[in-house]
This record gives C-alpha cells, sequence and structure tokens, in this order.
C-alpha cells in the first residue's frame, strides 16, 4: 500500500508523536507528489503495518492523567 503527500506528513507526524519508527519515503525520489511508503532499517516496505500501528495508537485513550472540569 502506498500514501498520498498528505497522508505521508500526518502518518509521518503520528509516528513521531508515539515513537513508532521508520522512514517514510517517495516511491519515486524525483516525484514528490506521487506515492509514498514507509521503510524500516533493512528497506523493506512496512507501510501497513506501521499505518496499522498508528490507527492503534490514535485510538487508544491516556491511560494517565486526569481532567479537570471547570
Amino acid at each position: 500500500m502506498t500514501m498520498t503527500p498528505q497522508q505521508a506528513f500526518e502518518v509521518h507526524a503520528a509516528m513521531r508523536q508515539h515513537g513508532i519508527s521508520g522512514t517514510i519515503t517517495a516511491v519515486t525520489p524525483e516525484d514528490s507528489e506521487g506515492a509514498w511508503l514507509v521503510l524500516d532499517e533493512a528497506g523493506d516496505d512496512v507501510t501497513d503495518r506501521v499505518l496499522t500501528s498508528v490507527a492503534r495508537a490514535a485510538a487508544r485513550r491516556p491511560e494517565r492523567g486526569f481532567v479537570v472540569a471547570r
């Protein structure tokens, strides 16, 4: 699976926020408006796995903290 540039930007932000490893790169380096994917340290495509991890992390509720109602 590949992503659009906007999706890649959003996934990158979520990866940083949740500590998910991987490198986002354009499928064709000369075409930054084309398809993007996520690579692991070995250079393997892990886009599907990362998208699943991002979705799970975004769905989790905070485990610590408190809410102050006014």
